[in-house]
């Protein structure tokens, strides 16, 4: 075996190994040679090379996203750092466990004009669950913070950053190690938890004709059946999922906007809770938040390990449990209560589920009609990754077969990662991984192409409708050069010769049948990943999008 002959770097990498951390994430560069070097020539790890660093975070997130287990990014010193804030500060709102190792100059070579040094310490202070300053030597109290930074991801569920001082020479090695580090083990209390004053929560669920239950973002086939089938039993509870839940049932209301966008004032008050219970992350839907913000209910309960954000100026309860402990707990005490809320609101999305149907039919060839058609073909068992923007709002209108898991970088968000995201999210889980995304998403992060690793099988469907058209939906919208220019971001590139530059296989569409020709040539071939860039009429989607809603009534 091969070591770094620098003990700092040979205490991280054994420790490293003793907690299990595997994925390592390695941007080339010179003062993180002592790392590269222990990490890259021990078997313990599977490491891989990505020279951007703001992809190779992303890329890092997706693995992390997809195992539930900390995956470590390690780059070199100065401005490297920086370029993973985006993925670390969407790992911070994601919960995701990401674990930062970033090399550095002794702190005597900090602030005096040395080359490639800024101030590295405690740099995602705001945005991270714990801060290693390790000190040059080997020490027990770098070895306790080490392990301290791996636990604290783990159990907290978050970003990390290990700042490392290296001093030169940084690339000689040795066979045998020169440190025997301080492994520590965390002190987690796992079992069931139990509602404290269920009785008392129990009174209020039962007394209440209006609850609605709003989900989140959340793992797949994370909730039980049989609580799943209570909900959608009872007749005083809404259940209302988004794409990114991957929570199915046929009485739960699987596109918010569709069902709340036409709704007027007497509508709202009607379909005001006076009990709201949420769980899962982040919310896309901007009118659901305004609906609770305006309406809010007399109580709003969160159920989350550990978090609980007032999205809607309301909350009056946090169980800090697992959402499977809650309803355990929570649901033998309760009874049907005599409502018509579920009814009511059944019955007002069965005939806007019908309204889009028509309305779809007799559109033209748009976004809005392309996502129908995608999301139509998408393989069963597959997984779904979707940018920002205006990619997950579209998709939030579309119903997803319950088979397919749909993921999204919702805790910031942000485009400029979502590409490296599904990539990294389809190293690390093998499934059929479909990336649905918009130009200027994707065009933010094509470096995520410049991988090694992206699996043959992977599919980017990209629809191009030159620009921004979000901002095309969102209230402000004028034909305008500073509209044009500012807002929308106007543009004419394709992902042509970025296809043929990294060597995928490239389909176009710009109506119906070429694309279901061109559709059917994406998922047939698996030669090498594939783009398939659909174009759709720039001046057109927001008009349509805009009158699908008209007409829902």
């Amino acid at each position: 075996m091969i070591y770094p002959k620098i003990p700092l770097a040979q205490s991280i990498i054994e420790i490293f190994s003793a907690k299990g951390i595997t994925n390592i994430i390695i941007s080339p560069g010179s003062r993180n040679a002592p790392l590269t070097i222990g990490f890259a020539q021990n078997s313990n790890f599977k490491c891989y090379s990505i020279a951007d660093e703001r992809c190779a975070a992303f890329f890092a997130l997706g693995i992390a996203q997809q195992t539930k287990q900390p995956t470590a990014i390690v780059c070199t010193s100065g401005s490297a750092l920086l370029n993973y804030y985006p993925a670390v500060a969407e790992a911070f709102y994601s919960q995701i466990p990401l674990i930062v190792v970033s090399a550095d100059r002794p702190q005597s070579k900090i602030d005096i004009g040395d080359g490639q040094t800024i101030r590295q310490e405690n740099v995602f202070q705001n945005h991270s669950v714990f801060n290693a300053n390790l000190t040059e030597e080997a020490s027990v109290d770098n070895d306790l913070k080490i392990n301290k930074a791996i636990e604290t991801a783990i159990l907290q569920k978050g970003p990390v950053h290990i700042n490392a001082p290296f001093e030169e020479p940084l690339y000689e090695t040795v066979e045998t190690l020169s440190v025997q580090p301080t492994i520590t083990h965390s002190e987690e209390i796992l079992g069931t938890k139990i509602i404290d004053n269920s009785e008392e929560v129990a009174s209020i669920w039962n007394s209440a004709k209006r609850k609605l239950v709003l989900i989140g973002v959340n793992e797949a086939n994370a909730i039980d059946e049989k609580t799943i089938e209570n909900l959608a039993s009872d007749p005083s509870v809404v259940v209302l999922t988004e794409t990114t839940s991957n929570l199915h049932h046929p009485g739960f209301i699987a596109s918010i906007d569709t069902l709340i966008t036409p709704f007027e004032e007497v509508d709202f008050l009607e379909f005001q809770p006076e009990v709201l219970l949420t769980f899962g992350g982040m919310i896309v839907s901007k009118r659901i938040k305004a609906f609770l913000r305006k309406y809010k209910p007399q109580e709003h309960w969160h159920i989350d390990t550990l978090r609980a954000y007032d999205t809607f100026s309301a909350l009056t309860k946090h169980f800090v449990m697992q959402p499977n402990d809650f309803f355990n707990d929570l649901l033998p005490k309760t009874t049907f209560v005599e409502s018509d809320y579920f009814s009511k609101i059944d019955k007002i999305y069965d005939l806007r589920k019908i309204r889009r149907q028509e309305y779809l039919e007799k559109t033209i060839f748009s976004d809005f009609k392309v996502f129908e058609k995608v999301i139509e073909s998408l393989p069963k068992n597959s997984q779904l990754q979707i940018s920002n923007s205006s990619a997950i709002r579209y998709a939030q209108l579309i119903d997803i077969d319950p088979s397919i898991e749909v993921f999204c970088n919702r805790g910031t968000s942000g485009i400029d990662g979502s590409t490296s995201t599904a990539i990294g999210a389809a190293v690390a889980n093998g499934k059929q991984n479909i990336f649905i995304t918009g130009d200027i998403s994707f065009l933010y992060d094509s470096n995520a192409l410049w991988n090694a690793y992206i699996p043959k099988n992977f599919k980017i469907i990209l629809i191009n409708n030159g620009g921004g058209g979000i901002f095309r939906i969102l209230p402000g919208h004028e034909e305008k050069p500073v509209f044009n220019t500012f807002f929308e971001t106007s543009h004419h590139l394709t992902a042509e010769n970025l296809a043929m530059m990294y060597k995928l296989n490239y389909y176009t569409a710009s109506d119906a049948n070429s694309l279901d020709e061109n559709i059917k040539l994406l998922y047939s071939n698996n030669d090498a990943p594939a783009i398939l860039e659909v174009f759709t009429p720039t001046f057109e989607n927001d008009v349509i999008l805009k009158r699908f809603f008209k007409e829902l009534i």
